[in-house]
């Protein structure tokens, strides 16, 4: 039992060390003016994948590197005033974007795991008032409970070996009443396991998917209510990009 549970820890810190060594990377070449591309070119032209899922104006370099598969500020519908958490921040776009809407009174706030993110994401964000960046996990968000008005992520909950323990996390940081809005990648049901993989890696997802059914039924058991997961672009291989929304209940609720 012992050994088994070992091994489990192993794997699921060699697969965090590979996605935040990936990402790094990622962001080292966006520092020197490249363009990083997480998963094959043909998706970000065809599913609306990074910079063409945004119709705003957004400096040049942040564009140029957002590696998600969607754009959760769309269904997030933040307000001026509220504090919003977005779950491995990557380049900074959506906290930028994030910081526009809710203002001078309001709260931007990125996390993420790699420090030359959080490195590029400065660098983008440079000058934007109401910006904070953190370092940690999404698995272990280092903020307070119930301090967060909205949780926004993009592309990212995919990546997670312990996706339960991120959306818990979620939970926990959101007000009562709280909003989250995610772009994700979701599976078909009943693929092909081997070519569901061959699939997940095509478009970056390197630990696995959840089904549109499976993410529905771990957001209710953590909590969440008015639960939508909702396809919006395939992305090949029975994969499709998809907005995730859902709030926490309301304290008189």
């Amino acid at each position: 039992m012992g050994v088994g549970i070992e091994m489990a820890d192993q794997w699921v810190d060699a697969s965090r060390e590979q996605v935040v060594d990936r990402y790094s990377s990622l962001a080292q070449l966006a520092l020197v003016g490249g363009t990083p591309l997480d998963c094959s070119p043909e998706v970000f032209d065809d599913a609306c994948f990074g910079a063409a899922a945004y119709a705003e104006d957004a400096p040049e370099a942040a564009l140029r590197a957002s590696l998600g598969c969607g754009n959760p500020l769309a269904v997030a519908q933040l307000r001026p005033g509220e504090t919003v958490l977005d779950l491995g921040s990557g380049g900074g776009l959506d906290v930028l974007l994030s910081a526009r809407r809710v203002g001078p009174t309001g709260k931007a706030i990125g996390l993420d795991a790699s420090q030359q993110m959080l490195e590029l994401a400065r660098a983008n964000t440079a000058g934007t008032p109401s910006v904070e960046f953190l370092a940690g996990h999404i698995e272990d968000i280092p903020l307070p409970d119930a301090t967060v008005d909205v949780v926004i992520s993009n592309c990212v909950i995919n990546l997670s070996t312990d996706k339960p323990r991120v959306l818990a996390e979620a939970f926990r940081v959101l007000r009562p009443g709280g909003r989250l809005g995610i772009s994700d990648i979701v599976a078909e049901d009943g693929l092909d396991p081997t070519e569901r993989r061959t699939a997940e890696q095509l478009v970056g997802c390197s630990v696995g998917t959840l089904t549109v059914r499976e993410y529905e039924e771990l957001l209710t058991r953590t909590g969440f209510v008015d639960v939508v997961v909702r396809p919006v672009a395939a992305a090949g291989g029975g994969l499709h990009s998809a907005i995730v929304q859902s709030r926490r209940r309301p304290a008189e609720d």
